[in-house]
């Protein structure tokens, strides 16, 4: 497949689960966020390596789906405070996008820049390809790009540093 492509949240899902650290991590969820508004340009080139992808997340549309363990179920007031909490960590008033830009693609792992908060660093994604969906993770370390994890009852639950980024797209015929 050869060609200029531009996908959305109708072609797939970008998804970020993140655990607990701390002594109250019993009384948090691990959580399954889903990136409801984004966009990606892919080019599909021959060879692989002149291939490209630039990814665009908003901020604001990150929704938590799912969150499992915790002491109590997650309520939708949980799902409102989260929601309010990861835009306020984000500072989603002055970085209302995170952008992956590519720097190189392979049989197997697509490299390139990741910028949060107006901080760029570089990261390595697991992608492949099978049949006509692409799917990968990355691992993204939160205080790499300056953010401080969420923490509540004086710390003793934390967000996990680590957050993991899965995704799972349709590309077209």
């Amino acid at each position: 497949m050869r060609g200029d492509f531009e996908l959305g949240p109708d072609d797939g899902h970008l998804l970020l689960r993140t655990g607990r650290s701390g002594l109250g991590r019993r009384a948090g969820h691990d959580l399954t966020i889903e990136a409801t508004r984004w966009s990606a340009a892919v080019r599909a080139g021959e060879p692989l390596s002149a291939s490209s992808v630039e990814v665009t997340v908003e901020v604001d549309g990150l929704e938590v789906r799912e969150g499992s363990g915790g002491a109590l179920p997650l309520s939708d007031q949980d799902r409102a405070d989260i929601r309010r909490n990861l835009r306020k960590v984000l500072d989603s008033g002055r970085y209302p996008e995170i952008t992956f830009v590519s720097t190189a693609v392979g049989e197997d792992t697509v490299e390139g820049d990741l910028t949060i908060m107006g901080r760029t660093k570089p990261v390595r994604v697991a992608a492949s390809l099978d049949g006509g969906r692409v799917r990968g993770s990355a691992t993204v370390t939160q205080t790499r790009w300056g953010v401080k994890p969420y923490s509540a009852f004086f710390g003793a639950l934390r967000l996990a540093d680590d957050v993991e980024v899965e995704f799972d797209i349709r590309l077209p015929e």
